[in-house]
């Protein structure tokens, strides 16, 4: 079992990429980061979001920071498609089972 990482706590400070990148050690190239600092920092949220509750140890977090980082160093933002607004653009749309059926008037 690996020591659980109190992720609020140790890095809940640090207010930019570079400053989560440094802190979890993970190497990286400003020029990519200059242009995917946003995209990259919403993956890494969505990566760290699908693990749910469970715990996690400084070396996961640090994993999926990397691997978030390394989407983009071998792809683009456009690629990628983190955003809505970019989903919405390709036409790309998820729709809750919840507004299935919503709009249409009872007979």
């Amino acid at each position: 079992m690996t020591d659980s990482y109190d992720f609020e706590a140790e890095a809940g400070d640090c207010a930019s990429a570079e400053e989560f990148l440094d802190h979890f050690g993970v190497a990286y190239d400003p020029a990519v980061l200059r242009v995917c600092r946003l995209h990259m920092l919403q993956r890494f949220h969505d990566y760290v979001a699908a693990r749910g509750e469970r715990p996690a140890s400084f070396a996961d977090y640090r994993g999926l920071l990397e691997r978030a980082y390394a989407d983009f160093v071998a792809s683009d933002a456009q690629t990628e498609k983190v955003f809505r607004v970019l989903q919405r653009a390709a036409g790309i749309a998820a729709v809750p089972v919840a507004a299935i059926g919503r709009g249409r008037a009872a007979p």
